[in-house]
């Protein structure tokens, strides 16, 4: 799965949410802090974390990868 961001990066919460695997912020925010949430392959718990074009959030076997 691919989203497009306009803006240079997008934070991650953001990110999960546009991508459609989580209903609204605050399922972003637990899933990120209970380090179900990597950011390519390596588990990243801060929600706000900036990511890029060409980054892979991975999440519940799903693979989200940011293009621009």
């Amino acid at each position: 799965m691919e989203i497009k961001i306009r803006d240079e990066y997008i934070k991650l919460g953001q990110a999960l949410k546009l991508a459609g695997v989580v209903e609204d912020g605050v399922e972003a925010k637990y899933a990120v802090q209970d380090g179900k949430v990597k950011v390519n392959g390596e588990v990243d718990e801060r929600r706000g974390r900036k990511v890029y074009e060409g980054d892979v959030i991975s999440f519940r076997g799903e693979e989200i990868r940011v293009v621009r």
